[in-house]
């Protein structure tokens, strides 16, 4: 786990942040009657809910907000956040092959790249690290790719099978514990490849909802903080990352980093205080820049036009659905304000019409409150 984990959050989040919540009355009362019919739409079927004016540092709107859930896609908000808060957003990942005493054995050695690729075209349009220069590196030895063998350690399987299809199955891979590395003796680097900054990786993952990414990041920062990277550990980690920043996470519990398991159990609380830590802490920064805009970009590009196109642009938020949850969590510009907000609708019947319905109610309940920055605007 990186150093800073272990370092007290700065004098302003503390000042801002560590003092809980109130429920301000006043500015529930004052919200617009639709937007309180909406949040109580059949559609969402008892949903919960958590809007925070992180100035008042009050809560404008709650309803079952302490209920663990079935989170979906915006439980990748969590892994992003273990990821960083082990990693740092500037880590790289390295792989390299490496050249033993035997001229017929090389050592592919990796620090578990999630953006690992066999792609040229993707390696070159996202900067990925390009697992094809290893092998291309070991022809270029002279020796033969058909009499060689390949030990593996510290990538992932289905990177090593990628790599093996590419090659028309031909190559001949066998994974090895860093101890038998060491039995190897000596070996000499032969090619290197580095995936980009975590932060990018990060801003791919929540922009396009990739699973496997968000899977592979919440494991490897599980495994960093020395809970391991099965389910118990991932729920440990994601505890302990909530736990350092002053997060609630009653009920908290994951199968896995991406939301694709129905029964990972997270509340929208959770989900809210979160967002609202990430949007005051630099080291979070990557997160909300990865977040789509609503119309705009991502997988949010295609909503809010028709439903609610009043709120086009003014809500940056993370998307999420399985088959009886639809969520949304991020942030709705109000007047030159950043509300938080975590909408999760968990008792959706499991039709893509019920699912649809519900993702509108959900527009449109936003797009009542957005409102764009009249200052800005005039100015």
């Amino acid at each position: 786990m990186r150093k800073s984990i272990n370092i007290l959050l700065s004098t302003t989040l503390i000042a801002l942040f560590t003092a809980p919540i109130s429920v301000n009355a006043a500015e529930s009362a004052a919200l617009p009657n639709s937007f309180l019919k909406l949040a109580n739409s059949p559609n969402l079927a008892k949903p919960g809910i958590l809007l925070i004016d992180p100035v008042t540092q009050s809560e404008v709107f709650a309803s079952g907000s302490e209920v663990p859930r079935a989170p979906a896609s915006i439980l990748k908000l969590i892994s992003a956040t273990s990821a960083i808060t082990a990693f740092g957003p500037d880590r790289t990942f390295r792989t390299s092959i490496n050249a033993t005493s035997d001229p017929s054995r090389f050592i592919m050695l990796g620090e578990f790249d999630p953006w690992l690729t066999t792609s040229s075209s993707s390696a070159k349009s996202f900067d990925r690290a390009l697992s094809t220069k290893l092998i291309r590196a070991i022809e270029e030895t002279g020796v033969s790719l058909s009499r060689v063998r390949i030990d593996y350690h510290g990538l992932y399987a289905k990177d090593i099978a990628n790599l093996n299809y590419f090659y028309g199955n031909k190559l001949k891979f066998q994974k090895v514990s860093m101890s038998e590395v060491r039995e190897a003796g000596e070996i000499t680097q032969v090619q290197e490849v580095e995936s980009p900054m975590l932060s990018q990786i990060i801003g791919f993952t929540l922009l396009w909802s990739d699973n496997t990414l968000a899977d592979r990041l919440a494991k490897s920062a599980a495994n960093e903080m020395g809970f391991g990277r099965d389910r118990a550990g991932l729920t440990l980690a994601f505890k302990s990352v909530m736990e350092y920043l002053d997060v609630y996470s009653e009920g908290l519990y994951v199968k896995d980093g991406s939301g694709l398991s129905h029964g990972n159990r997270v509340a929208a609380r959770t989900i809210a205080e979160l967002l609202w830590k990430i949007r005051i802490e630099p080291d979070y920064q990557a997160i909300y820049d990865g977040l789509p805009i609503s119309g705009k970009s991502g997988t949010l590009k295609n909503r809010f036009e028709k439903s609610a196109k009043s709120a086009v642009g003014l809500v940056v938020a993370k998307t999420g659905w399985i088959n009886t949850s639809v969520t949304l969590a991020g942030y709705v510009e109000v007047d030159g304000n950043e509300y938080v907000f975590a909408i999760m609708a968990n008792r959706i019947n499991p039709t893509e019409r019920s699912r649809e319905l519900a993702r509108r109610t959900i527009d449109k309940m936003l797009a009542k409150i957005a409102k764009p920055n009249t200052y800005t605007q005039e100015g």
